[in-house]
């Protein structure tokens, strides 16, 4: 059984529940993320690598364990499976906790204002539900990541992977929302996210 949540991993163990808190201290093998995601968690200088910084632990944890066991694929991004496969339990939980404190900057992409605005009815509608921003005060409890601040192109290629089926959705209300998107709208969102700014 593993229950991850904001860095305390809590493992069956024998019949007993085991915690282990982990500090935000820079992990020692940081250099298997870093070198995609930068130490910061912006991915600076990589269109198609997410910006990780200021996503909740909970939600790493649960991306690269799903990388882990192939029910994410690594679509147009292999070197991401070969570096986290040989990542041990607790250096997910570390690495996640680690990048979960980094502030979540902007992403700093030109985007269309009519396009983000018709983006932000969009968001309203489909997913803010579960897409909180990521200063919201509840974003740790979030059922989704946040969103916003995300680099374009990698927003564009994770919703073509949800919508080809090379990326499973890990609940049944996402996949009803995603039916509801064309290339239009996915557009349109992906201005809406990039025009964020946490200023």
């Amino acid at each position: 059984m593993r229950i991850f949540k904001s860095g305390l991993c809590v493992i069956a163990m024998g019949g007993f529940l085991v915690g282990v808190n982990f500090a935000n201290a820079e992990p020692e093998n940081i250099a298997v993320c870093a070198a995609c995601h930068g130490h910061d968690g912006s991915g600076a200088g990589f269109d198609y690598v997410p910006i990780i910084a200021g996503t909740p632990a909970a939600h790493l944890e649960e991306a690269i364990f799903a990388y882990q066991d192939g029910a994410r694929k690594c679509v147009g991004v292999p070197v991401m499976c070969e570096a986290i496969a040989p990542l041990t339990e607790n250096e997910v939980v570390e690495m996640a906790t680690y990048y979960a404190a980094m502030p979540r900057i902007s992403s700093e992409e030109e985007f269309d204002r009519k396009l983000a605005a018709v983006g932000k009815l969009i968001h309203d509608d489909l997913c803010a539900q579960c897409h909180v921003l990521p200063t919201d005060d509840n974003v740790g409890d979030a059922l989704g990541i946040p969103l916003n601040g995300q680099r374009a192109a990698y927003l564009r290629l994770a919703l073509g992977a949800y919508l080809t089926g090379d990326r499973e959705t890990l609940v049944p209300i996402m996949a009803d929302k995603l039916q509801e998107l064309d290339q239009g709208k996915i557009e349109a969102l992906v201005h809406y996210y990039a025009s964020w700014d946490p200023e």
